[in-house]
C-alpha cells in the first residue's frame, strides 16, 4: 500500500527502501572516490619523467600551490556542500520540495560571491603567501580560477546528493579528474618537450588543470540536472508548501549548519599549511641546508609520498562512510545500543582495510615509488614511513566522520584543537630529531592523541565492547605482519635476480608483490575464520569458491 503524509499527498521516498538507496548511494560515492585518487596519482608517471631534472623542485611548487589552495577551497565553500545535502534530505524528507530549490537557489548566490572574494585574494595577495619562494606566486594565481567556481559546483554536488543521487556526483568527480590529468599532461609535453621552455610555466599550467576539470564536472552535474528536471519539478508540484521559510532563514541556517563541517574538514589541509610554512624555517636552524636541499626534503613527504598512502587513506575512508548514515539515523532514534554496534563495525572494517593496506605499502614501497617518480633511496625511506603514518591519519578520517555522525561536532572541534597545538609544539622537535621525517612524526603523534581523545570519547559515552573486539583486532594485526614479512622478503629475493632501478622491472615486480601480498592476507584471513566477522556469511561461499577449508 502506498503510504501518504496527513495532507494526503504520496510519499515519494519510503523507509523501506532507504537502507538500499543509502547502500547504492555509498557504493556509487566509494568507485568515484577511489578512482578519482587512483587517477590523481598515475599521471605523476608521465609528468615526473617530463619534468625530468627538475621533477623534486615541481612536485614542491605543485604542493605548495595546493595546500593554498586547499584552504582558499575550504573556505569558499565553507562547508556548505555537506550542510546542504543535509538540509534538503530534511526538508524532501517533510515533502517541502520547494523549499529545497529555494535553499538549492539562494546556497549558489552565496557560491558565487565567496567564489569571486577568495579568487579575487588569491591573485592579488599571492606575493604574501609566496613564503619567500616567487615561483609560488603564479601558481598561486592559476588556482584562483578554480577556486572562482568550484564553489558552485560542489553546492550542485550536495544539492543532488540530498535527494540521493550520488551518481551524478561520482561521475563528476571521475570527470574532473579526466579533464584535468588531460589538460596537465597536454600543456607539460607542450612546454618541456616541444617548447622546451620552463619548469615552473609547466607547473603553473597543471595547477591551472583544476579549473578545465572544475568545467568538466560542471558539465556532467548540468547534464544530470536537466535529466532530472521533470521530475524534481513535478515533486514540488505535488508536495507541501506549507511552511514558510524566509530566504534569509535558509541561508542562515545552511551557514550554522556548515560552521563544524567546514572546522572538521580542514584539519588535515591545516596541518599540510602548518608543515608548509614552518618546515624551510625550522630546518635552517636544525642544519646547514641549502634552499635546493630544503625544498627537495619537502617535496618528498608533502608531494611524492602523499600522493601514493592517500589513495589508501581515501580507500578506509570511502569503505567505512557506508556505515555514517546508519550512524546518523540510530542517533536520531536515541540508539545507544545500535550506535555503539556501528562504531564497532567501522572500526573493525577500518582495521582490516587500512592496517594490511599500510603495511603493504611499506612493503612494496622500493618498488612503487620507482614506479611513480624514479628510483630514489631517501624517497623510499620516506614513504616507507610515511605508511605507517597513514594508519592514524586515516583513522582521524573516519573517526572525525562518525563523531559527525552522532552530531558531536563542538566535542570534535575541541579534539582537532588540541591536536593542531601539539602538531605545532612538537613540530621543531621532530624536525631536529628526524630533519625530513620531522612533519611526518608531529603529525602522527598528534593524530594518535586525537584518535585517543575519539576513541576514549565513543567509549564513555557508549561503552564500546573492546574485548570482543580484541581478537579480530590481534587477528588482522598479526596476518598483516605476517603478509609484511613475506612480501619484503620476496622483494627483496627478486631484488638480486631482477634490477630495482628500472621502471619497467619495478612495475612487474610490484605487480607480483601485490598479488603474493593480497593472497596471503586474503587466505589467512578466510582460513582463520576473520572475515566472518567482517563480511558475514559471505565469506563461507568464498571459501568454497578458492577451495579454503
Amino acid at each position: 500500500m502506498t503510504k501518504k503524509h496527513n495532507d494526503g499527498s504520496q510519499v515519494v521516498n519510503p523507509n523501506k527502501d532507504a537502507q538500499s538507496k543509502m547502500l547504492s548511494g555509498s557504493a556509487w560515492m566509494t568507485v568515484g572516490s577511489i578512482t578519482s585518487r587512483i587517477l590523481g596519482a598515475v599521471y605523476v608517471i608521465p609528468w615526473v619523467t617530463w619534468l625530468g631534472a627538475y621533477s623534486n623542485e615541481a612536485n614542491a611548487l605543485f604542493a605548495q600551490g595546493y595546500n593554498i589552495y586547499n584552504i582558499f577551497l575550504i573556505i569558499a565553500t565553507a562547508g556548505l556542500p555537506s550542510a546542504i545535502s543535509k538540509m534538503v534530505a530534511h526538508y524532501n524528507g517533510l515533502n517541502e520540495y520547494g523549499v529545497s530549490r529555494r535553499l538549492y537557489i539562494s546556497s549558489m548566490y552565496v557560491a558565487l560571491a565567496m567564489g569571486v572574494v577568495c579568487a579575487t585574494v588569491m591573485m592579488f595577495a599571492a606575493p604574501m603567501m609566496d613564503n619567500g619562494d616567487a615561483n609560488v606566486i603564479p601558481v598561486v594565481r592559476s588556482l584562483a580560477w578554480a577556486v572562482l567556481i568550484i564553489p558552485a559546483l560542489a553546492m550542485s554536488r550536495g544539492f543532488l546528493q540530498g535527494y540521493n543521487w550520488m551518481a551524478p556526483s561520482a561521475m563528476s568527480q571521475f570527470v574532473e579528474q579526466v579533464f584535468r590529468v588531460i589538460y596537465m599532461l597536454a600543456a607539460t609535453y607542450l612546454i618541456m618537450k616541444i617548447q622546451k621552455g620552463s619548469w615552473v610555466a609547466a607547473v603553473t599550467q597543471s595547477t591551472f588543470a583544476a579549473f578545465i576539470g572544475a568545467i568538466g564536472a560542471i558539465m556532467v552535474l548540468s547534464w544530470a540536472w536537466m535529466s532530472h528536471r521533470r521530475e524534481m519539478n513535478d515533486l514540488i508540484s505535488q508536495g507541501r508548501s506549507n511552511l514558510q521559510v524566509s530566504t534569509m532563514e535558509l541561508v542562515a541556517r545552511m551557514v550554522y549548519q556548515s560552521i563544524p563541517f567546514v572546522i572538521i574538514e580542514s584539519g588535515v589541509a591545516v596541518y599540510q599549511l602548518i608543515d608548509q610554512f614552518t618546515f624551510p624555517h625550522m630546518l635552517f636552524r636544525v642544519g646547514h641546508f641549502t634552499h635546493y636541499q630544503e625544498t627537495i626534503l619537502y617535496a618528498l613527504f608533502a608531494f611524492n609520498a602523499n600522493k601514493l598512502y592517500t589513495i589508501i587513506i581515501s580507500l578506509a575512508a570511502a569503505m567505512a562512510a557506508t556505515v555514517i548514515p546508519l550512524l546518523a539515523t540510530a542517533r536520531a532514534q536515541n540508539d545507544l545500543q545500535g550506535i555503539r554496534k556501528q562504531i564497532e563495525n567501522v572500526l573493525l572494517l577500518f582495521y582490516f582495510v587500512m592496517i594490511p593496506a599500510s603495511l603493504g605499502l611499506a612493503a612494496v614501497a622500493q618498488q612503487i615509488y620507482t614506479v611513480f617518480y624514479r628510483y630514489d633511496q631517501a624517497g623510499i625511506v620516506v614513504l616507507q614511513f610515511a605508511a605507517f603514518v597513514s594508519i592514524p591519519m586515516g583513522l582521524y578520517t573516519v573517526a572525525a566522520a562518525m563523531m559527525q555522525g552522532i552530531s558531536e561536532n563542538r566535542r570534535m572541534m575541541k579534539f582537532l584543537g588540541i591536536g593542531i597545538i601539539i602538531k605545532l609544539l612538537l613540530q621543531y622537535p621532530c624536525i631536529k630529531l628526524l630533519q625530513g621525517l620531522g612533519p611526518l612524526l608531529a603529525t602522527c603523534l598528534s593524530m594518535f592523541v586525537i584518535d585517543y581523545m575519539i576513541l576514549h570519547s565513543f567509549n564513555m559515552e557508549f561503552g564500546l565492547h573492546f574485548y570482543k573486539m580484541s581478537k579480530p583486532t590481534n587477528q588482522i594485526l598479526c596476518y598483516s605482519i605476517i603478509m609484511f614479512v613475506v612480501t619484503k622478503a620476496f622483494m627483496l629475493l627478486t631484488g638480486h635476480f631482477v634490477s630495482p632501478y628500472g621502471r619497467f622491472t619495478a612495475f612487474f615486480t610490484l605487480i607480483l608483490g601485490v598479488m603474493l601480498g593480497v593472497g596471503v592476507f586474503a587466505f589467512l584471513a578466510l582460513k582463520f575464520r576473520l572475515t566472518d566477522q567482517i563480511i558475514g556469511p559471505r565469506s563461507a561461499a568464498l571459501r568454497q569458491k578458492l577451495h579454503i577449508r
